[in-house]
């Protein structure tokens, strides 16, 4: 239940109202956004860079802060994100790990509530954009993108995660009443022409394919939730749904059941750029890297 690809189709409102329900038990329950935040580190380690000043935008909790004051801990680590309630909720954990591990406290780290698509930046102040799985959640995803590049510095690099058009794909077919159940995602090419316009160069995309199983399809439905995944859609379904419209939906999704658990597809798209001039083949054409990979959690 997650984002559409032109501006205006993403009602913002409800997104920060999903959020802000959810925020008191995020850390409990993002495990996957956890697990994508380990992969994108682990790009990181082919990556020749070591940032004065990192942005981790739609930072959520803030999770991310740590892992990449610990990774760069010279770094003035910055975290936005435009719910105010999941910058809150993220500061007993942060407060406990320094705690825990105090050679942490010497990295530099800081909170602002803000939209992407408005960022309260100097231009030309980080050295490195990262976000995770935040992007799909925005109404203006060009936009944001632009942001991000006039945020970093010439020769600074912007990472991200975001999700894919396959994601929730057995979710969007199971529904029959003709009301968007699930956000459209963008596809892995668009982002990277998304890049290219704002103006980075050498963009590098790749996808990797999880599947979440569930016992039922409350458990899926309340997982959706809990994490402040549900339908922000600005043509979602208002109000509740019929008693009949539920079955039906259950029947379509027992075609996907598989040894007595229900699959859940999502498409984790990854992608990074450089803020410099652009690689140009011999007629002027920009190039862009494309990888696809498979996974099952």
């Amino acid at each position: 239940m997650i984002m559409l690809s032109t501006p205006h189709s993403v009602d913002t409102r409800q997104v920060r109202h999903n959020f802000t329900k959810a925020a008191a038990n995020y850390n409990a329950v993002s495990l996957i956004q956890r697990e994508i935040a380990r992969r994108m580190l682990e790009r990181l380690d082919f990556i020749r860079i070591q940032p004065q000043r990192i942005l981790d935008l739609g930072c959520g909790t803030g999770f991310d802060l740590t892992a990449l004051g610990e990774r760069y801990p010279k770094a003035h680590v910055v975290g936005v994100d435009f719910c105010e309630a999941m910058l809150r909720a993220g500061l007993p954990e942060r407060k406990h790990v320094r705690r825990v591990l105090p050679f942490l406290k010497s990295n530099k780290s800081s909170l602002i509530c803000a939209d992407i698509t408005h960022l309260p930046l100097p231009c030309a102040s980080a050295d490195l954009a990262w976000s995770n799985l935040a992007i799909h959640w925005i109404d203006d995803i060009p936009r944001a993108i632009n942001e991000m590049y006039q945020a970093i510095r010439t020769d600074g690099l912007i990472m991200f995660s975001t999700l894919g058009p396959d994601s929730l794909k057995e979710l969007r077919s199971a529904f029959s009443d003709g009301c968007q159940h699930t956000q459209h995602f963008m596809d892995m090419h668009d982002y990277g022409d998304l890049l290219l316009a704002s103006g980075f160069s050498d963009p590098v995309m790749d996808v990797d394919r999880l599947i979440l199983t569930y016992s039922t399809l409350n458990d899926l439905f309340q997982d959706l939730r809990r994490n402040g995944a549900a339908c922000a859609a600005h043509n979602r379904r208002r109000g509740l749904m019929g008693k009949q419209s539920w079955q039906s939906m259950q029947t379509r999704y027992e075609d996907y059941r598989q040894d007595g658990y229900y699959p859940a597809s999502f498409e984790i798209i990854y992608g990074h750029a450089w803020k410099g001039a652009s690689t140009k083949t011999g007629d002027g054409e920009s190039i862009i890297h494309f990888d696809s990979k498979r996974h099952r959690l």
